[in-house]
C-alpha cells in the first residue's frame, strides 16, 4: 500500500514555500517540485531514460525498493543536475504541474495495466514498482525540505 497519494502529498506540500531551506542538496523549494515531477514524466514514458547501472545490479536495486530503507542523502543523479533552468514562473505553478503529472501516471498506468518504463538506476518499473519509488522519492525530498520527520529503519 502506497504510503503517499496525491492527496498527502498535497497536504503536506502546502507547508512548503518558495524560500523553505532545504537541509541538504542545493534543490529551490521549486526545483525539487520539478524534480518529482520528472520523474512521474519518466514513468509514463513522456521522457524514456536508459539503465545507467550494469544489468546484473538491478535486481539488487529494485529489492531495495521492497526495502524500508531511505534514500541517500545528497546523491547526485544526472537527471537532476545541480544547474537547472526552472520551468515554471512560481512554486504554485509547478505544483500544479506534478498534480497533472500526478493525474496523468494514475491514468497512464490504468489504461497500460501491463505496461513498464525504464528507470535509469532501478532498470524496468511496472507500476507498482513505480508507486514504491515514489513513496520513497516523495518521503526523501520532504525530509530534504523538513516537510516531514525522517523515517526509522526497521532492521
Amino acid at each position: 500500500m502506497p504510503i503517499w497519494n496525491l492527496e498527502s502529498i498535497l497536504e503536506t506540500i502546502e507547508k512548503l514555500s518558495s524560500d523553505t531551506p532545504a537541509v541538504w542538496g542545493s534543490m529551490s523549494p521549486q526545483r525539487m517540485v520539478e524534480h518529482l515531477t520528472d520523474t512521474l514524466r519518466i514513468a509514463t514514458g513522456k521522457n524514456p531514460q536508459t539503465l545507467l547501472i550494469p544489468e546484473d545490479k538491478v535486481e539488487r536495486m529494485q529489492a531495495f525498493l521492497e526495502s524500508d530503507k531511505p534514500m541517500a542523502k545528497g546523491i547526485e543523479v544526472p537527471f537532476a543536475p545541480k544547474t537547472w533552468t526552472l520551468r515554471n514562473e512560481e512554486l504554485d505553478l509547478a505544483i500544479d504541474e506534478f498534480t497533472d503529472e500526478w493525474l496523468a501516471f494514475e491514468e497512464y498506468f490504468s489504461e497500460n495495466p501491463d505496461a513498464t518504463s525504464t528507470h535509469s538506476f532501478y532498470g524496468d518499473l511496472n507500476f507498482d514498482q513505480w508507486l514504491k519509488l515514489n513513496d520513497k522519492h516523495v518521503q526523501h525530498h520532504f525530509e530534504q525540505f523538513n516537510l516531514v520527520e525522517a523515517k526509522t529503519v526497521n532492521s
